[in-house]
């Protein structure tokens, strides 16, 4: 592997544990400024202070999210970009390109690709690009791949799931995130057919931590590497405490108990 991109892996990657905790903030550019990213510095500082290894930023929100102090923390820009205003908010189109991320100080770029989308074309050959332009540069390249489209009857289907993650890997990610199966044995099967690691998605903001901490905790029995997960930590009462539960689950291999009780204090 290029030098250059195993050392940004381990800015974003804890080594020790080969595992992640990635709390994605681009969701701006998508929704708008949404409850837990109003203040990007707050949100950033909150997280960071749990302990997140991780974040995911547009290129004009790493100035607004950056913090001079502090711990540190892994910088991820993403590079697709649509909106919910669109009559085709799936239709994903690259707003950035790896040499943005690296004027930027990045350690990875994301790049977000709906497959059955009627633009599905468009996005895979602009996710083939930037993995070209990221290998010349030794840049990683997280690759969020999900099905949602008009042939899609079930976006969380085990068998569409495995084809998310196979195409981000074979398309040249160096990471790919996609939505968790619901169980461990189906999930098994997905980070069984990648040579590369594999994080869930957060999805909809759910109505229980604990369940949402069940769902990390079985995603890493099934040989997942960690989760990229937004509203569901930055929009919790307190994102540090979660991000420090998260952390005992994923890179100290807590219990989901363990974990709860925690965070309950």
């Amino acid at each position: 592997m290029h030098i250059g991109k195993a050392i940004r892996l381990e800015r974003i990657f804890n080594r020790n544990t080969g595992r992640t905790i990635v709390v994605p903030m681009d969701h701006g550019v998508t929704v708008g400024p949404i409850d837990g990213l109003v203040d990007v510095r707050e949100a950033v500082g909150k997280v960071v202070e749990g302990g997140a290894n991780a974040v995911i930023e547009h290129k004009g929100l790493v100035r607004c999210g950056h913090r001079a102090e502090g711990k540190d923390v892994g910088l991820i820009v993403h590079l697709s970009a649509s909106t919910s205003l669109s009559p085709f908010p799936n239709a994903k189109s690259l707003a950035a390109s790896v040499e943005d991320a690296l004027r930027l100080g990045a350690d990875a770029v994301s790049v977000h690709c709906n497959l059955g989308d009627e633009t599905e074309s468009a996005m895979l050959r602009d996710l083939g690009k930037v993995a070209s332009d990221a290998a010349n540069w030794g840049m990683p390249l997280l690759a969020m791949v999900y099905a949602r489209g008009p042939k899609v009857k079930d976006e969380y289907d085990p068998a569409v799931v495995a084809h998310c993650a196979r195409v981000g890997t074979e398309l040249g990610a160096d990471v790919v995130k996609v939505p968790y199966t619901g169980d461990i044995e189906t999930f098994s099967r997905v980070c069984d057919s990648c040579c590369i690691p594999v994080v869930i998605a957060g999805g909809p903001k759910l109505d229980s931590t604990r369940a949402f901490l069940q769902m990390v905790h079985d995603s890493l029995e099934a040989g997942g590497a960690g989760l990229s997960v937004g509203r569901n930590v930055f929009q919790h009462a307190n994102p540090t405490r979660l991000v420090e539960s998260l952390n005992m689950i994923v890179h100290d291999d807590a219990s989901v108990k363990a974990a709860l009780n925690h965070l309950n204090g």
